[in-house]
């Protein structure tokens, strides 16, 4: 069920770059972000609203500056839409539980999948994978 708030409720409970980032599609600087050289076991979720997009095995360094993912934890976490801005065609993702802007995915990533997930840092929370005792 996707979480329906107004621009006013999602200002009030993100920091003021979250919400630029993820309500704005604002973008932040290349190798900037605090996950960018991250390479501990776990899941990335959505900053906004908890819902897990990343597993810590699907990431690899793309060399963009943002990290890179090569699938989604699941196929329905994201959705898609058309981006014609700046003057480019890319293709936009958002989590599919609050429609935060997340990054772009791109066709030059490894296999299996050959997709690029360019996310912004910013946009995402991490979940330690907890040891097995």
């Amino acid at each position: 069920m996707k979480n329906k708030k107004t621009i006013e409720e999602w200002r009030e409970q993100l920091s003021p770059d979250l919400f630029h980032l993820s309500r704005e599609k604002g973008t932040e600087p290349p190798f900037s972000g605090k996950y960018y050289y991250h390479k501990d076991d776990g899941t990335y979720v959505c900053a906004s609203c908890g819902n897990p997009l990343f597993s810590s095995t699907h990431k690899y360094d793309s060399g963009s500056g943002w990290p890179s993912f090569f699938q989604p934890i699941q196929a329905d976490v994201l959705e898609e839409d058309a981006d014609h801005s700046y003057g480019m065609k890319r293709v936009e993702i958002r989590c599919s539980q609050c429609d935060a802007h997340l990054g772009h995915v791109f066709e030059d990533g490894p296999k299996p999948t050959g997709l690029r997930y360019c996310i912004n840092s910013g946009a995402l929370d991490f979940q330690e994978k907890k040891p097995v005792l």
